[in-house]
This record gives C-alpha cells, sequence and structure tokens, in this order.
C-alpha cells in the first residue's frame, strides 16, 4: 500500500519558500491575502504595496513563469528541458556509473559568488532524496553530485538548484568555455566603468577635502563637484556593483549570510544618501567612497574569476588529448567518424603517428605506445594482440586494430579529469574555517549597525542614518581584506623576477608552513631526456666509429631512444627496419648492423652486460658484437643542492614516480631521498598524498607530466617545472619559470617573511577597527572621514606589503627557518 504524501506547502509569495505551518504572516496583494515566509518578507512586500508598486509581482509572474512552474511541479517548458537530461542517451557523456546502482554526474552550477553559495547548494543538494554526496568547487564552479538512480532523477535535481536561484548544466568543455567567455566579458565591463569613474571621483574628491580643510571653496563650486561626482558615481552603484546586489538579494531569500551583504548594504546606502545630500545640499557626500570600494571589491574578484578560469579550462584541455576523429572498420570497410560517436564493441584502426581514440584491446597488429602522457613512463611500451591501450596515447611505430572497450565518461582520461575535480574540491582546512567565520562576521556587523541605529534614533534622530552609515563604512573591511592580497601581490612580484611564477593566492601561506616536499622523478629531479652516458667498445673499433654507426641507424627512427643519437649523425643509413620493441637494423656503406637488445642485436655470442644501471643498448654486425651503449636521463645540477637546503629549512623530500626501473633507486641514492615510491599510477599517486594529509603533513608537489596532474591537484601547494606539459603547468599552483629548482628554497623563505608581514597587516587593520568602531557608533566621525579613515588604513596595509617588494629576502640561518 502506498502511504500518503504530506500536502505540499504553500511557497511564499515573495520569495518561494515553503511557508512553516502555522505561520501567520501575510500581505493584501491585489485584493487577495498572500502567505509570507517571515516578518522580513512581509515587511519588504508591505513596503512595496504602501508604495504603490504592487505591479512588480505582476510584472514578475509574467517574466517568470518556467520558474513558477518548476517550483510548483507543474508542466513547464523548462521542466520538460530538464526531463531530457534523464535520457541515459543524453546522460551518456557527463554520467557515469559509481556502483550500488549510484550515478555521479558532474554539473556547471552558475550564479555562484562566494562560499555561502556552496554551503547553501551543498546542504541543499544534500537533503534531497536519494542524494548520497555533493560537493560544489568554489574555485571552477562545478558540483559533483552522487545519487541512487532507484529513489531519484537527475531532473529534480536539477530543478531544485534552479530554485535556489542557480541553474545548472552538464559540464561539456565547449559549452563552459563560452560561460567563461561571456563571464570574463562581462567583468572587464563592469571593472572598466568602476575604474574610469573611480580615477574622475578621486580627483574631484582631493579637490573637496582640500576645499573642506581651507574653508576657500565657494558653495556653488562644491555643489558643482557634488553634481559631477554623483554622474561619475552612478555607473559604478547601478551597474558594476549589481552583481553584489544579485548576490545579497539570493542570499537573503535563502536566510544565508555573506560578505555581500553588508557590501551591498554599504554601497547602496553610501549612494543614495549621498545622492539625497547632493539634490537636497545638505549633509554629506563620498561618492568617491562608493566608487573606490566598489572597485577595489572587483579587482579582487576579477583575480579570483581569472584563477577559477584557467583551472576550469585545464580540465577541458586535459579531454581535448582525445583526437576529434577515428577510423571504423566495419567489416572491410575504414569509415572516418567522429570519436565521440565509438561505442563499445567497435572496431578501430590507429595508424603510425596516430593518437587512440578510446580505451581498448588490441585484436591485430603490434606496436611502441607512448604512453608518458598518462604514466610517466618515458620510454613506449610495447602493445601486441589481446593487450590494453588506453585512449589519448600515440601509436608511434605500426599500425594497430582495437577494439573499444571504455568510452565517454567510463575511459581511463574522464577518470583522470574526475580525479582532478575532486582533488580540487577537497577544502583544506583553513578554508572550512573561513566558510564557518564568515556568516558570523557579517551577522556581527550587522548587529553591530543595527544596535547603533536604534541607539541614535531615540537619542538624535537627524543623526541615526549618517552616524550607522559611518559604521558601516568603517566596519567595511577594506584594509582587512587588504592586508593579505597586497602582501602576497608583492611577494608573487618579488618571486616572478627571479624565477618563480605563483598563479593561486594560497601558495605562499602553504609554503611558509609546508612540512614535506614530493618530487616526480623523471623531468623534475631529472632533465627528462634520455643520453648517451657511456660507450664500451667490445671490438677493434673505437667509441666514435661505433657511435657514427648507431646514429646512423637510430637517424631513421622516431622512437625516443633515437633523440639521443640525432646529435651525432654524420652518416647514411638504408634499408633500415624497425623490429617492434626489439631494435633496429639496417645498411652502414654496405655492411648490415643491428643495434637493440642483447637477444636481438646479437642472438647467438651475447657479451655480458656491464653493470652500470641504466638503459643497455648493443650493436653488433652479423658476425660478431661491438659495442654497448648505456642510455640514462641525467640529474638536474642543482637538485641536490636544492635538497640540502630544504632539508635545513625543515623540510622532509620525498619522491613519487611513475616510473618503474631501476633509475629512481639510483636517483635517490644520489640525491639521498630516503622514502622513494616507483611503478605509481597517478590514482596511486594521490591517494599517497591523500594519506600523508590525514596523517597531519602540509605537502609540496612538484612535477612536469600529465600523470601529475592528480597530484599536483590534490595536493596543498602544486609547482610545475617550466618544461612540463601545459596541462600540468595550467593545474599547477605555480610554475618554475626559470626551471631551477633552487627558486623552491628561495619561496619557501619568501613565505615565511610574507607570513610576518601579513600578520602585521592584520595586526593594524584589527586596531584601526578596535578604535574607529567606538568612534564611529558615538557619532564622533561623519561620513566622509569615516572614508578617509578606511583609505588611509587601507595605504598603510599596502606600504607594509611594499616592503617585500623593496628589500631582498636574505636566506635565513638554518635555525631561524626552520621555525613554523
Amino acid at each position: 500500500m502506498t502511504a500518503q504524501q504530506p500536502p505540499a506547502r504553500t511557497p511564499c509569495y515573495h520569495c518561494g519558500l515553503p511557508v512553516p505551518r502555522g505561520s501567520q504572516y501575510t500581505v493584501s496583494i491585489e485584493g487577495k491575502q498572500r502567505s509570507m515566509c517571515c516578518p522580513g518578507c512581509q515587511a519588504v512586500a508591505q513596503t512595496i504595496v504602501d508604495g504603490g508598486l504592487d505591479n512588480f509581482y505582476r510584472h514578475r509572474d509574467s517574466q517568470s513563469a518556467d520558474s513558477e512552474l518548476i517550483r510548483t511541479n507543474s508542466g513547464s517548458r523548462r521542466k520538460q528541458e530538464l526531463e531530457l537530461y534523464d535520457n541515459p542517451e543524453v546522460q551518456s557523456s557527463f554520467v557515469h556509473n559509481a556502483g550500488d546502482d549510484q550515478r555521479e554526474a558532474v554539473l556547471v552550477i552558475e550564479g555562484i559568488t562566494c562560499a555561502a553559495c556552496v554551503w547553501l547548494l551543498e546542504k541543499h543538494l544534500t537533503s534531497q532524496p536519494g542524494v548520497t554526496a555533493a560537493s560544489v568547487n568554489m574555485t571552477t564552479h562545478r558540483a559533483r553530485i552522487r545519487w541512487h538512480s532507484g529513489t531519484t532523477r537527475l531532473s529534480h535535481l536539477l530543478a531544485e538548484i534552479d530554485r535556489l536561484g542557480y541553474q545548472g548544466h552538464p559540464y561539456q568543455p565547449n559549452r563552459e568555455e563560452q560561460l567563461l567567455e561571456q563571464e570574463r566579458k562581462r567583468a572587464v565591463r563592469r571593472l572598466g566603468v568602476a575604474g574610469v569613474c573611480m580615477a574622475q571621483t578621486m580627483m574631484l574628491a582631493a579637490a573637496l577635502y582640500a576645499g573642506e580643510l581651507s574653508h576657500s571653496m565657494d558653495a556653488h563650486i562644491i555643489t558643482l563637484m557634488n553634481w559631477a561626482s554623483m554622474v561619475l558615481a552612478t555607473p559604478v552603484a547601478l551597474y558594476s556593483s549589481v552583481p553584489f546586489y544579485k548576490a545579497a538579494w539570493r542570499d537573503l531569500q535563502t536566510r544565508s549570510l555573506s560578505m555581500d551583504v553588508p557590501v551591498a548594504l554599504a554601497i547602496l546606502l553610501a549612494y543614495f544618501a549621498s545622492v539625497w545630500s547632493t539634490v537636497s545640499g545638505s549633509g554629506d557626500v563620498y561618492f568617491e567612497s562608493v566608487t573606490m570600494f566598489a572597485f577595489f571589491l572587483l579587482v579582487g574578484r576579477f583575480m579570483e574569476m581569472a584563477a577559477r578560469h584557467r583551472t576550469g579550462r585545464a580540465g577541458n584541455a586535459l579531454l581535448d588529448l582525445l583526437p576529434t576523429s577515428a577510423i571504423r572498420l566495419d567489416g572491410d570497410t575504414e569509415t572516418l567518424v567522429p570519436a565521440t560517436q565509438l561505442r563499445t564493441g567497435d572496431r578501430v584502426l590507429v595508424k603510425s603517428g596516430h593518437t587512440i581514440p578510446a580505451d581498448g584491446r588490441v585484436i591485430e597488429g603490434r606496436s611502441s605506445v607512448d604512453e608518458s602522457a598518462l604514466t610517466g613512463e618515458y620510454l613506449p611500451q610495447s602493445r601486441s594482440t589481446g593487450e590494453l591501450v588506453i585512449g589519448g596515447t600515440l601509436n608511434i611505430e605500426h599500425p594497430l586494430q582495437i577494439e573499444v572497450t571504455e568510452t565517454g565518461s567510463e575511459s581511463r582520461l574522464s577518470a583522470i579529469v574526475r580525479m582532478l575535480d575532486r582533488a580540487q574540491a577537497e577544502k583544506p582546512s583553513v578554508a572550512r574555517i573561513a566558510d564557518r567565520v564568515a556568516s558570523q562576521f557579517v551577522a556581527a556587523t550587522l548587529l553591530t549597525a543595527a544596535a547603533v541605529a536604534v541607539f541614535w534614533y531615540f537619542y538624535d534622530p537627524a543623526r541615526a542614518f549618517w552616524v550607522t552609515l559611518s559604521v558601516l563604512v568603517v566596519t567595511c573591511p577594506c584594509a582587512l581584506s587588504l592586508a593579505t592580497p597586497t602582501a602576497l601581490t608583492a611577494a608573487t612580484g618579488t618571486l616572478r623576477q627571479r624565477g618563480m611564477l605563483i598563479s593561486r593566492g594560497h601558495v605562499l601561506e602553504s609554503f611558509a608552513t609546508a612540512t614535506h616536499i614530493i618530487f616526480d622523478k623523471t623531468g623534475t629531479l631529472t632533465e627528462g631526456n634520455l643520453n648517451i652516458e657511456e660507450i664500451c667498445p667490445v671490438s677493434t673499433l673505437d667509441s666514435q666509429t661505433l657511435l657514427s654507426i648507431a646514429a646512423a641507424l637510430e637517424s631513421r627512427s622516431e622512437h625516443p631512444i633515437a633523440r639521443a643519437f640525432r646529435a651525432h649523425a654524420v652518416q647514411a643509413a638504408t634499408d633500415v627496419q624497425v623490429h617492434v620493441g626489439q631494435g633496429l637494423s639496417g645498411m652502414v656503406e654496405g655492411k648490415r648492423y643491428r643495434i637493440g637488445k642483447p637477444g636481438f642485436a646479437c642472438p647467438d655470442d651475447t657479451p655480458q652486460q656491464p653493470k652500470s644501471s641504466g638503459l643497455w643498448l648493443l650493436l653488433a654486425d652479423a658476425e660478431q658484437p661491438l659495442g654497448w651503449f648505456r642510455l640514462d636521463d641525467q640529474i638536474r645540477p642543482e637538485a641536490a643542492q636544492t635538497l640540502t637546503e630544504l632539508r635545513a629549512l625543515g623540510l622532509t623530500p620525498l619522491m613519487l614516480t611513475g616510473d618503474a626501473s631501476d633509475a629512481a633507486q639510483k636517483v635517490a641514492s644520489h640525491l639521498g631521498i630516503d622514502q622513494v615510491f616507483s611503478g605509481m599510477s597517478p590514482e596511486q599517486k594521490l591517494a599517497h598524498l591523500n594519506q600523508l594529509s590525514q596523517q597531519g603533513a602540509e605537502i609540496i608537489m612538484v612535477g612536469d607530466g600529465i600523470n601529475d596532474i592528480p597530484a599536483l591537484a590534490g595536493a596543498r601547494t602544486s609547482v610545475a617545472m617550466a618544461s612540463a606539459t601545459d596541462l600540468a603547468k595550467t593545474n599547477a599552483d605555480a610554475v618554475l619559470i626559470a626551471n631551477d629548482l633552487m627558486r623552491l628554497a628561495d619561496c619557501v623563505r619568501m613565505a615565511r617573511k610574507t607570513r610576518t608581514i601579513i600578520r602585521e597587516n592584520l595586526s593594524w587593520a584589527l586596531l584601526y577597527n578596535l578604535l574607529a568602531l567606538p568612534a564611529a557608533a558615538a557619532g564622533l566621525v561623519p561620513p566622509y572621514w569615516a572614508a578617509i579613515g578606511m583609505s588611509a588604513s587601507s595605504l598603510v596595509v599596502v606600504g607594509n606589503a611594499m616592503r617585500l617588494s623593496r628589500r631582498h629576502v636574505a636566506a635565513q640561518s638554518t635555525n631561524e627557518g626552520a621555525e613554523r
């Protein structure tokens, strides 16, 4: 028997949220009593009606029919659109099976502005029936939702996101690129208007302040300049600052507080109070405070947006490793089709030099496959019939026929993208604390301003508004908000000049407290290229002759090993044949030679291989072995000194590498690294980082390859080499543009100096607020002096931070450097 469903609650006529049972709040609108969810909505609605603006609701209802129908679960075009996402064919590109009848989707959420938005979305989504997990990434605005497909539908979850005032849609790289570009253009326009208007308004304000202090400016000149300032401030208040108002209104509707609420109040009150003073000719104006405050906040938002866009595009570019087309085999017919149309079971031909379009199993052929992008192995891997290959890797030598086993969201490359998103979504402890404190700080600010307003309303009603406004301006955390970013900006500028490019604001903070630094091997501690380290003749031919013969053979190959010989090629080889996974054979000056594995080059009379570690190749002719070549990856010359300095600063070095050969242990022994983990996949690297983090370690990850991307994203702080792939550099928090590991030690020292400066700035900002707030609440500080004081406090903070760019941060002593 089906249980009876409880009756649906009536939505609030003003904000749309459910009206609590027993609520008595109503407002008469257009002759009908409309239910309200709280006294706040009742007061706002009554104000709208009393002001003769009740046609607002008619306009709202006519323009928002789709949203209203979604909220009432009645039929609508938007609801039908959302229901399309329940189709398995539509879901195949962005939803994957998470096991136990669970599905997981990655969505892009439009409208997120701060941590409060993230908290609201996560809390609301996790409260929905069937949802087992929901996390929203503040950086990329992507939401990861996991739910039981038998309990709820994806269309319902999308409708719930709509109901909160946001909009969710499937994460698709092309679609997201368009959204990012639209968002960037809007932000640039708002920031440009605010910047131009602020500059002009500040020039007028400087003249007004000078006239106020000297009492030498005529009244009509002051009036004219006030009107000019109002004209300039209006676009800032009514256009550039609109995002703050929208975010604040949504916060009030959902009963959550963020910094957008006091910011919106301060800007609006300051602007309209100044307009009133200009029109009436009484009171004070401070349009310059409106424009300055809005501009600084918009700059901060723009920088945050730019960093978020870089991260968002990284995931898109990772998926771009897959080719756009593939050769599908239908019997003996070859058909060129979009790679997105491939399905499990399809047969695909991958020619030499082409990228494998999907995960699959080799059904015909034998070749070498370059998997370095995903595994970190710099040598291609031999793949033959029955063995698995990975989409996004490169077929080097011979054609392969593969049977597709995984496509779309189930592929290995998509799994790495999901790991990247998941690692980025995990919030550090500092961010979690900030989320909890943010709403409390805002609530305290608003309560303080409200208490001051009530007191002055009864004590001196004529001054109540201006005193309250002074309190709001004083408590606007301009100096507090500049205390950290100005110091970080100065420090990052200095480090950029020294060869360390920082792209995330938290890098210096985490460098200052880091306990462990983890290195990849190939391309990070080593140069990342094979070089000929040793030649051992076993015949009468000298080393130079052996090298000339070997280089002639290798010059006809595209194999990475051949790159080590190219600079020495002075002869030409003919009739060169590639023996997959074995080596090369060919004619040089009329004589046949072989080079490669010992059993291939000289199967009947293989000499004993030298004991030195590295990759050994044997050169032989048709009669006898001629000589050995040892190839190896060189350790960076500055690596040993870098590790010595990092240990002196108190950091513990480790190595995580995808290279499974004994080269990893050799490099670690040479550099004195005790903890070495070789042959690790991207998943294993990320899991090891998470395990260390759970044990309390603060980790810096240094890498260079695509296989390092999940680990780079999962580490507290990540650094990519200048020679790294574009994807690794985009996902990293910092890039060693000088390609010099010594900059890591410089960055640690700079980070600890920056931490000291930030503490000084925060102390000053706090002291200013402790002194200014009581004075403003007592009516001793008029609004324009509050604005001047806020600006002066900000200048002190900025000036202190600039010391980081003027002074050389000398190397600290070992004991001082190791302090936490």
